[in-house]
């Protein structure tokens, strides 16, 4: 009977995990598909970067790597956010089946981090990568790592209801 119920599990968790990774390449061909040029946007994107000084203050500098030319990246910027747009309606119904099939609180955590990190990722792209400042690209970052501790800090609390349900039971 254990047997049977941890196979039924597991054979949901493989069709969720297969759904995720086939819905990762849909989204990633439908940007690619229905983003004009964003080949030769991507290739210019990368070619772009290079190493530009940035300072911190005025006694203090640094080099990191950041895109020559900023606000001419624009439409990959909103294929960017398309993408992420696409994967947080992709991880939408990813949590809602990890709901519905019970899955561990493992997965479900990691669903509902990964729902926190996907649309603040569009986000912050939209508030400070479409601004096409020098500026923006290191806001980005800085603002991804914030997302980053965020997703994480979400991933906890549903540990911390799950315990505390239990805990009631």
């Amino acid at each position: 009977m254990v047997y049977s119920a941890v196979r039924y599990r597991s054979l949901h968790e493989g069709l969720i995990t297969a759904l995720s990774i086939g819905g990762f390449f849909i989204i990633l061909g439908f940007v690619f598909a229905f983003t004009p040029g964003i080949a030769n946007q991507t290739s210019d994107f990368f070619n772009d970067l290079t190493a530009v000084s940035y300072n911190l203050s005025d006694s203090s500098t640094i080099t990191p790597i950041a895109p020559a030319h900023p606000a001419n990246h624009q439409d990959f910027y909103l294929a960017m956010i398309n993408f992420f747009i696409g994967i947080s309606v992709l991880q939408i119904a990813i949590l809602t089946l990890r709901l519905a099939v019970h899955s561990r609180v493992r997965r479900i955590a990691e669903s509902v981090g990964d729902l926190k990190f996907w649309p603040g990722a569009a986000i912050i792209t939209n508030v400070f990568l479409l601004a096409g400042t020098l500026n923006g690209w290191f806001q980005f970052w800085a603002s991804l790592l914030v997302l980053i501790g965020l997703s994480l800090i979400a991933r906890f609390f549903v540990y911390l209801i799950s315990r505390s349900i239990r805990k009631h039971e």
